[in-house]
């Protein structure tokens, strides 16, 4: 991924939309805000879960991958934070 600001808007957006999705999946709403630091949280949590456990999504898009990655690492976000709250 670019780091210049193009690159920068770009994992924005992924985890604005990764954020959305978690509260739609997992229930619970939440501003913009809320979904940009959910969603690039989940981010790491998912791509370090992915890779931990060897899992391969096979999908060949790659903001489409990391779309489904950041979701999956912010529904776990979110179970996590409501387990502790």
């Amino acid at each position: 991924m670019q780091t210049d600001a193009k690159g920068l808007l770009i994992m924005a957006a992924i985890g604005i939309v990764a954020g959305f999705l978690a509260s739609l999946i997992v229930g619970g709403g939440g501003g913009l805000l809320w979904y940009l630091i959910v969603g690039l949280i989940g981010a790491f949590v998912g791509g370090f879960l992915l890779g931990a456990l060897g899992v391969n999504l096979g999908i060949r898009n790659e903001i489409a991958s990391q779309v489904v990655t950041a979701t999956i690492g912010a529904i776990v976000v979110i179970i996590l934070a409501r387990l502790i709250a």
